[in-house]
């Protein structure tokens, strides 16, 4: 039997159909590429020949054969990997093609929207809104998403759908732009397609993510303004991003309209409306929340209980928790290990440690799991109470419940003991807890450190020390902690040069350790001792850093040796760095009292230009002298008068700029109504006044003098001078 004919396409007349893109194989059906009229039957793969040289230099694009790789310079796509050199992501390898070209067309073009993008773009015969949607999902640009989605709703009859605005508005928000993402619903309407609940949900949520509450609010108004009314679910999520950013009477206003619109709470409502009030403070408006809940049969559980009692620990409203836990209590709530703990750890924070206390004898009652935490904060608390025989007791009951102690356990044992003089039964602990394989800390060998010092066992002291250094612990770092704490402790700073006495011997000492006591004795106004160490830090063979000179600054200006001081600034230049504030506000007091008025100036400009916070009286002294040039006092006076009213002393800096101000770009007689003026206030003593006219005549004097020397050097006029001056000698 022959085989039947293929029928002759010339003899029927055919209906030739148009598809785009590539379809998928199916068994009925042969694989058919867009773009060429087919009757399904014959179709020839091979592409046709040229018909002349002009048509064969110009192939026609086919995205079939599109290749991202093809498209990148050629020392790129050689020096790198395919999988980077690309710079498509694992995500976008997972996109359509076409996805993928449009996203290989913004890249080739470094994100910038362009006629060669646009050229790029017209190589497809289509874009449909779900490849919109693809290609947002993963823009990095919000102009270039912004350009390519207004291109494409170009198209002659497309339409954006749900999909591809949602992805518009989570480029716009991944890029910073949340508010354009917020016009969305108007354009959406603009264009023909009215935005959904769910449009106004997607900017909700992604606000509250981020914690923009009126952000929250202002999408709220504006899904009003579009006659939506929001379901249970989504009036939660409004009032629950409002309370969490802290706007619980914009909550309020929500929960009004809550009401307004005949919906029924859930107990998820109420908690929310709950944990606002908690942490707002308004307790009886929340016990009437709980009422109404409990009225609603949605009795709050031990979950929504411990949320309560959680935000009043972090308000730190003690008083309220206790209330929430009898609360509890009545409604015949369990309370679990949970709702314990938080509450323990808010007592004993609070300094209730006997009431915390008593909840943990309760838990023991109950027979309910005790965590270590809870220990841990007790232990703490009777510590800080000064109960050391109550926090060994907790000890001995957590050793004996078979937990490990860890070592905030250790130190503040160890903390009390040595509070109490029994430094030698701390210093077992901190054996066991080396023992225990731990890594004590300087918290856990400074309490033992400063025992021994108290109780003058400079030897065991000492031996510690050893045994510090042995076991590869920052002995350095430890040393200069310690003696910064000896030394902010008022009643051991007199031991603080004994220890170091034993710490010099041993070869423990350093330059932070010189300028931590150096530092001390100067506000203790011990000068001859401060700069007795200062200089005994040259002779150890330490060479002092600015804090060092800085503390030397002021002492020497406090034992009237000015230029020494001057010579420690200028050591400290050298060293490219600058002295401290305190350092700078003593230094200027030193020259304020020799009458080097400019140097005075010079210092204050050079701390305001590098320190980063100078203080006040100096701004004001650049201000004043500013104010100067006009000439007047009333102006002068009116910056002195703020300086009074924000606190700022007017100081011997403040004189000077007055006297360097005036001399500069003013008179003598303004400056005399400026003291004149003080004086009456009783801010400026009489003998203070006549010191500083004194240096206001000599200062005009030395300006004066500076601008006759610039003249005659301006017109050329030292050589007769001389010339003069040789012949009054001769004569």
């Amino acid at each position: 039997m022959k085989s039947p004919k293929p029928p002759n396409l010339s003899d029927k007349s055919l209906k030739p159909s148009f598809f785009y893109g590539h379809r998928k194989p199916s068994q009925n059906r042969p694989i058919v590429y867009g773009g060429l009229f087919s009757n399904r039957q014959s179709l020839s793969r091979d592409s046709p020949q040229p018909q002349s040289n002009a048509v064969a230099h110009r192939t026609p694009f086919d995205l079939r054969k599109w290749d991202p790789e093809s498209h990148l310079p050629s020392e790129r796509a050689s020096s790198s990997p395919p999988s980077h050199s690309t710079g498509i992501s694992a995500a976008s390898e997972r996109l359509s093609p076409i996805a993928r070209f449009v996203l290989d067309a913004f890249r080739k073009n470094r994100n910038h929207w362009g006629p060669s993008v646009v050229s790029e773009l017209n190589k497809l015969r289509r874009v449909t809104p779900s490849i919109v949607a693809e290609v947002l999902k993963l823009g990095n640009d919000a102009a270039v998403a912004a350009k390519f989605f207004h291109w494409a709703g170009k198209q002659k009859g497309y339409r954006h759908d749900f999909a591809s605005y949602n992805a518009f508005a989570y480029c716009l928000n991944r890029n910073g732009h949340f508010r354009a993402a917020d016009q969305l619903p108007e354009l959406m309407d603009s264009q023909g397609r009215p935005p959904s609940e769910k449009q106004f949900e997607i900017l909700i949520r992604m606000h509250a993510d981020n914690k923009r509450g009126l952000r929250v609010y202002y999408v709220y108004e504006k899904m009003k303004k579009f006659g939506f009314k929001p379901r249970v679910f989504l009036y939660n999520r409004i009032m629950d991003a409002l309370v969490k950013n802290g706007y619980f009477d914009l909550a309020l206003a929500v929960y009004e309209d809550f009401k307004e619109d005949g919906l029924v709470e859930e107990s998820t409502t109420f908690m929310i409306l709950v944990k606002g009030l908690c942490k707002a403070g308004r307790i009886e408006e929340m016990l009437e929340i709980l009422q109404r809940m409990r009225a609603n049969l949605c009795k709050p559980d031990v979950f929504a209980y411990t949320a309560m009692i959680k935000t009043l620990v972090s308000e730190g409203n003690m008083d309220a928790s206790l209330q929430v836990w009898d609360e509890m209590k009545r409604d015949e709530i369990k309370p679990d290990v949970m709702a314990y703990g938080t509450l323990v750890t808010g007592l004993c924070r609070d300094g209730r440690v006997e009431r915390g206390y008593e909840l943990f004898m309760e838990m023991k009652e109950k027979q309910i799991l005790i965590d270590r935490e809870i220990y841990r904060v007790l232990i703490e608390g009777f510590v800080a109470e000064g109960k050391v025989r109550s926090a060994c007791n907790l000890w001995e009951d957590l050793v004996d419940s078979g937990y490990i102690a860890d070592l905030g356990i250790y130190n503040a044992v160890i903390k009390g003991l040595c509070s109490v003089n029994q430094v030698d039964k701390a210093y077992k602990l901190f054996q066991i807890a080396i023992d225990e394989e731990l890594e004590p800390d300087f918290e856990t060998l400074s309490p033992i450190l400063v025992a021994y010092v108290v109780m003058n066992r400079l030897i065991d002291f000492s031996n510690l020390l050893e045994r510090i250094g042995e076991s590869r612990y920052p002995l350095a770092d430890y040393i200069s902690q310690f003696f910064k704490l000896l030394c902010a402790d008022e009643e051991k700073r007199t031991m603080a040069l004994d220890v170091f006495d034993v710490v010099k011997t041993k070869g423990h000492s350093s330059v932070l350790v010189y300028n931590i006591l150096m530092e001390t004795l100067c506000k203790m106004g011990n000068i001859q001792k401060c700069l007795s160490l200062f200089y005994e830090m040259k002779d150890f063979g330490f060479e002092p850093d600015s804090s060092s000179y800085s503390i030397a600054i002021c002492c020497f200006v406090e034992k009237g040796d000015v230029q020494e001081a001057c010579s420690c600034h200028e050591k400290i230049i050298a060293m490219s760095c600058f002295p401290s504030i305190a350092a700078y506000l003593s230094l200027t007091k030193g020259l304020c009292q020799i009458g080097e008025i400019d140097a005075v100036m010079l210092l204050v400009r050079e701390c305001l230009g590098n320190v980063e916070s100078g203080p006040m009286e100096f701004k004001y002294a650049l201000r004043v002298c500013h104010v100067c040039k006009g000439n007047k006092s009333e102006k002068v006076l009116e910056v002195l008068d703020e300086m009074n009213q924000e606190g700022v002393s007017i100081n011997e800096v403040i004189y000077c700029s007055i006297i360097f101000g005036m001399c500069k770009h003013g008179t003598i007689k303004a400056a005399r109504e400026v003291f004149t003026e003080l004086k009456k206030r009783k801010i400026m003593t009489e003998a203070d006044m006549v010191v500083y006219d004194e240096l206001l005549v000599e200062q005009t004097k030395k300006k004066t003098a500076d601008l006759v020397l610039s003249g005659i050097a301006f017109f050329g006029l030292e050589s007769k001078l001389r010339e003069k001056g040789c012949k009054l000698l001769d004569d």
